[in-house]
């Protein structure tokens, strides 16, 4: 069956009734869908012989026997092994990994960027633009944090990552990932997460698209725990969607891409390899909408740790440091009594990467523009600049909304290096230091004296 002629390509399911349509609700829930009738075993994973001559196979995002483990069983028109053949190494050159230290390149600072122009013929593959990386991707530790650059949809084309999990942040345009176990369909105030070796096809929907990528060469993301928070709040799991199953039966030359221990490499087949009819299981894209992200905060005085406005954590082998945490800062209420609201002045042994998807962020009044980046390097102090900290130190402290707000950051316990593209050619703020240049002397030793 050619399906070339229709919309996206792809023999969709039924789509599921209610607000859920095409997606199925639930963080890390176990899954069962189907897009023909029937094609979906019941009580076992591996028939003898599955509907519709399809073939079993499991896909395995952890090992057998670690806790919990993470699996989705696919039933398909080829198995997998007829989707990759001799492989040939390619460059991709703007995509980089860890470990990665460039002698010529200075890492140490905080560094701001402005957004980075998404110009000419660009794919998800070549318009990727890593701008830090961080611990070892042959290790499984650490992350890569990029800029994607997408004008143009990929063409019987194909990709997988072996290297790492990844987590998709727009910022501008919609983007479509045609996956082999359905399709998503992201916009900027959302997120995709793809799962390490899964197969898929980026398309444009409405372009130039840009945004940000945090490549997770560890353990998976997972919901933080709430601690005394509760039950509720933050980001809730019904709120995470899943795409119910999705096919091509499409016999046409391609091609599928594959980063393998940070290098790239290419192999030839002849047809779609995306090809499962049925899947079930809890290994699985999904997206999310960061307008449903609940923040909470000091309903008194002090400001709280940013650790609250984390969405999701990936766990390192250190209980309570993360190898990441993606954090959101939205709009959200502040009414603290007698306290600086705006993040503190600090420094700590995370590193911190910074995006801003629109508006202002708190503590930067200027400079911080959507689709740019900052990072604040481990042990690096940073804080508000003048403006944020003379407007915090004297502004009214009735109730207030702080609105036109949607910046996030990407939080590791490594440091982050720079690539030779951050430091070299993307739009770097030389004057980003200076932001703090004109803090004042405010110390008076009257006793008794404040501010």
């Amino acid at each position: 069956m050619n399906t070339q002629a229709l919309p996206t390509s792809m023999i969709q399911a039924p789509s599921l009734p209610g607000p859920h349509e095409g997606y199925m609700p639930g963080f890390g829930n176990d899954f069962e869908t189907e897009a023909l009738p029937g094609a979906l075993p019941q009580g076992m994973n591996s028939p003898q012989k599955v509907n519709y001559g399809l073939y079993a196979e499991q896909l395995s995002g952890t090992a057998f026997t670690a806790p919990g483990p993470e699996r989705t069983w696919c039933y398909r028109i080829r198995p997998s092994v007829k989707h990759t053949h001799r492989f040939k190494k390619i460059d991709v050159p703007y995509w980089k990994s860890a470990p990665l230290i460039d002698p010529d390149v200075i890492s140490l600072g905080q560094y701001r960027w402005n957004a980075v122009a998404a110009e000419g013929s660009l794919t998800w593959l070549t318009g990727m633009r890593t701008m830090t990386t961080a611990g070892d991707v042959h290790t499984q530790a650490g992350m890569a944090a990029h800029i994607y650059l997408v004008t143009e949809s990929m063409v019987d084309s194909y990709f997988y990552n072996a290297d790492a999990e990844m987590l998709v942040v727009p910022q501008q345009g919609r983007l479509r990932f045609c996956t082999e176990l359905g399709i998503i369909d992201v916009e900027p105030q959302e997120i995709a997460i793809l799962p390490r070796g899964l197969i898929y096809r980026v398309e444009v929907l409405e372009g130039p698209c840009r945004g940000f990528v945090c490549e997770n060469y560890g353990q998976k993301f997972q919901l933080p725990g709430r601690g005394p928070i509760g039950a509720n709040c933050m980001a809730n799991p019904r709120d995470f969607k899943a795409p119910v199953a999705a096919f091509e039966d499409l016999e046409v030359p391609s091609e599928v891409i594959v980063k393998w221990c940070g290098t790239f490499h290419r192999t030839e087949i002849g047809q779609s390899p995306l090809d499962i009819v049925a899947w079930h299981g809890n290994y699985a894209p999904m997206k999310y909408d960061l307008k449903t992200y609940c923040p909470v905060g000091a309903v008194l005085f002090d400001h709280p740790d940013p650790s609250i406005f984390t969405v999701l954590t990936a766990p390192s082998g250190v209980e309570g440091t993360a190898n990441i945490d993606f954090v959101l800062f939205r709009e959200r209420w502040m009414v603290a009594e007698d306290t600086f609201r705006p993040p503190w002045y600090h420094k700590n042994v995370m590193s911190e990467l910074m995006g801003n998807i629109y508006g202002i962020y708190d503590a930067k009044e200027e400079g911080f523009v959507p689709g740019g980046m900052s990072l604040h390097n481990m042990m690096l102090p940073h804080g508000p600049d003048r403006d944020a900290f003379e407007k915090a130190s004297n502004s009214n402290l009735g109730p207030g909304k702080l609105e036109n707000t949607m910046s996030f950051m990407f939080e590791t316990r490594f440091p982050q290096m720079l690539t030779p593209f951050a430091a070299n050619e993307a739009p770097l703020q030389d004057d980003y230091i200076d932001c703090w240049t004109s803090l004042e002397k405010k110390f008076d030793g009257t006793p008794g004296k404040k501010g």
